[in-house]
């Protein structure tokens, strides 16, 4: 392609006061401007400045039916829910949310390490447990 089949690009200026690694910059430094041919980017959702300095733990296997137990105990009512005060109790989404670790238990088997084999099987058997218990209590 020649220089006169080029398509215009825009030119994006820089006007943070932060540097990626979120130190605070001033001067000429923090308006770098650069051009470039890319789409503009959309404007980040609402709330996800404060969300970007949150640590999270790895995206993996273990985090993930860890989540889904969490989710099952506030259910339970054993857990408070995150932003609220007091405990409420759903049985039927607990229950529903032990049955989905059950499928992918079984969705997964032969393909876990033995030690998220067994994370998820101690898990299920915990939250087996608690849910009988809940219902006993409920009747």
């Amino acid at each position: 392609m020649s220089e006169s089949e080029k398509k215009p690009g825009f030119k994006v200026t820089d006007r943070r006061s932060f540097s990626e690694t979120g130190a605070a910059e001033s001067g000429p430094a923090a308006q770098a401007s650069s051009d470039t041919t890319a789409a503009p980017q959309a404007p980040p959702a609402a709330g996800a400045q404060a969300d970007d300095n949150r640590a999270f733990p790895p995206a993996d296997f273990s985090t993930f039916i860890l989540s889904l137990g969490s989710s099952a105990l506030i259910h339970l009512g054993e857990v408070e829910p995150p932003g609220e005060t007091g405990m409420r109790r759903d049985l039927p989404m607990a229950k529903h949310t032990i049955d989905l670790l059950m499928l992918l238990r079984e969705k997964t088997q032969s393909n876990l390490t033995p030690e998220e084999d067994k994370l998820l099987e101690s898990l299920l058997y915990d939250l087996r447990l608690r849910y009988v218990e809940a219902v006993k209590a409920g009747s």
